[in-house]
């Protein structure tokens, strides 16, 4: 066992006596020492139920002849930090998580691993470590939130953002907005829509690091509970029986992973995190490949913001082995592939049903008869930018219109609230950025303020930044190179033509290449918003959004 490394032998009488410290006895010291890794805290909604779900997993991996031993991860509201600088450190938290549980599985010699993560990035930044590390490891989440309910409707936090756009517009009055407030976001749990957070807790099931229900099973229902209990028990299968998660993250899994993706509308993010996971699995996915997998997947699922369906139809209607056994009619996954059930991804899904046709479209019936998500590429964005296609209504399909440009978030928000974007526009958002953000914060206000303002079918927005997984309209972002290393978005003028061709992957600056060489002459880089702290690190080491945002020393490093 590698925790042998800090219990046998004369040398490690030192590590023992520390172990007795901690109240282990000599037998407890003699079972293989499994890390759980529980990002539980009291600041994000997501997470306050993960002291229960740790519970159940020390219990699960006890009952299976396990020593659990609980750590911290960090974590981040998206929800609370949207809006200001503390979406700044949401996305760079990913990486942290990556490092920090990587010391601490190295450092204590751990056997095994149980990541119990939940919301946006510590989901993907346990992936990446799990990778990484590679000693046998299970997800279990803490589950989604159940929706909320305003005026008889089912409703989410993407809801509650497009509200305040509403109020801002005259549209609702205070106590509405209030009515909106306390009712949309009633229990514990990741929100309740096909959000970063529940999308990346569904793939984990889809890319087979994760338990049946894993993604869909309600934060507040007792089956959570007693998956945590199972997958307690299940590390030690993998540990006895060394399946480790490169064995299981190969890249026909992450080929699965994106269908799955493209099937259920996932949040645009993914375009970010699974590239990320699978480079830590020494695996390169270019995102130009989604289309490829994108024009022969259909979009199965139209969950919030898409559609009026939530996580809780969902997994009522057969979670997303249900989806896989749709895809799986038409050949559309890899089968053969080991998971953490111990039993192949084919097995797993055998028995699945979709038990509600229109919450999980049958693979014959889809609401579109491509994928979720598209990747654009044209003179504004050369490398990428990324559109959840599922979330676009059609009339934005194909626009053209002028370009209303601000070098920052607030700027936007400012214009937007205040009716200076009239139909036709196209608001671009530059300096956003992984470099120039630093940390490539989230769009969901200006995107909610512009739905909530009534033009969502009328107004596009393309920024380097990034939008949460709760944003819906044409919002394009990612864009490719980014402004702050001199991507084309940094040369757009006020009132410049921008033309969107969402059907034909297409994302075009109408200005003459004489033009744009021009502009390209001028450009200065500009000094960087933060100059201190982890920010500055993160700003000198991070690549481009196509790239997955993944930390690179730079050249003269190596």
């Amino acid at each position: 066992m590698i925790s042998d490394r800090v219990k046998v032998g004369v040398q490690q009488a030192p590590h023992r006596s520390l172990f007795n410290a901690l109240g282990f006895t000599e037998e407890e010291m003699k079972k293989p020492l499994i890390g759980i890794v529980s990002s539980y805290s009291e600041i994000i909604p997501g997470h306050m139920n993960l002291d229960k779900i740790t519970e159940a997993v020390k219990l699960g991996v006890a009952e299976a002849g396990g020593m659990p031993v609980v750590v911290p991860a960090i974590a981040v509201c998206d929800g609370i930090a949207m809006g200001h600088i503390g979406m700044k450190y949401s996305l760079v938290t990913r990486d942290l998580i990556a490092d920090s549980t990587e010391c601490l599985a190295k450092a204590h010699g751990f056997d095994g691993l149980v990541m119990i993560p939940n919301c946006d990035k510590n989901v993907p930044g346990l992936l990446m470590a799990a990778a990484r590390i590679n000693i046998p490891t299970i997800f279990v989440s803490g589950g989604p939130m159940l929706a909320g309910h305003v005026n008889g409707k089912k409703r989410s936090l993407s809801s509650m953002f497009e509200a305040v756009g509403a109020y801002d517009a005259g549209k609702i009055n205070a106590e509405e907005l209030r009515n909106f407030e306390e009712n949309v976001c009633p229990t514990c749990g990741s929100c309740s829509g096909m959000y970063t957070a529940n999308s990346m807790n569904c793939l984990t099931e889809a890319i087979g690091m994760g338990l049946r229900g894993n993604g869909t099973i309600p934060a507040v229902y007792s089956s959570r509970i007693r998956l945590a209990k199972h997958a307690g028990n299940q590390i030690m299968y993998l540990v006895k029986n060394q399946i480790l998660p490169r064995d299981i993250m190969t890249r026909e899994a992450f080929m699965n992973a994106l269908t799955v993706d493209m099937a259920l509308g996932c949040s645009t993010n993914t375009m970010l995190h699974l590239p990320a996971i699978a480079h830590e699995a020494g695996i390169e996915i270019n995102m130009e490949i989604a289309n490829e997998v994108s024009a022969k997947t259909p979009n199965l699922c139209h969950l919030a913001p898409a559609g009026p369906t939530y996580m809780e139809d969902l997994n009522e209607a057969g979670g997303v082995y249900a989806v896989m056994k749709e895809l799986a009619k038409k050949n559309l996954l890899t089968l053969d592939i080991p998971t953490v059930t111990g039993k192949t991804m084919a097995e797993n899904i055998e028995d699945a049903v979709n038990l509600n046709p229109e919450v999980i479209r049958p693979i014959d019936n889809p609401y579109m008869p491509n994928g979720g998500i598209a990747v654009l590429k044209g003179n504004l964005a050369p490398d990428t930018g990324i559109v959840k296609r599922s979330a676009v209504v059609p009339e934005m399909m194909v626009h053209e219109g002028p370009a209303r440009v601000f070098d920052c978030e607030e700027d936007a928000i400012k214009a937007i609230t205040t009716g200076k974007i009239v139909p036709g526009d196209v608001v671009v958002i530059r300096y956003e950025g992984p470099k120039g953000g630093p940390g490539m914060r989230e769009m969901l206000n200006p995107t909610s303020a512009i739905a909530g303002m009534g033009l969502g079918s009328s107004v596009a927005l393309i920024t380097d930044g990034r939008f949460s997984g709760a944003s819906r309209g044409a919002s394009i972002g990612h864009v490719s190179p980014e402004a702050a290393v001199g991507g084309p978005i940094a040369l757009v003028h006020e009132g410049d033509i921008i033309s969107i061709d969402i059907p034909n992957n297409k994302l075009e600056l109408k200005v003459s290449d004489e033009e744009l060489a021009k502009r390209r002459a001028e450009w200065k880089p500009r000094e960087p918003k933060v100059t201190d702290g982890y920010l500055k690190r993160y700003c000198a080491l991070v690549t481009s959004g196509n790239r997955g945002a993944i930390l690179e020393l730079p050249k003269e490093w190596k």
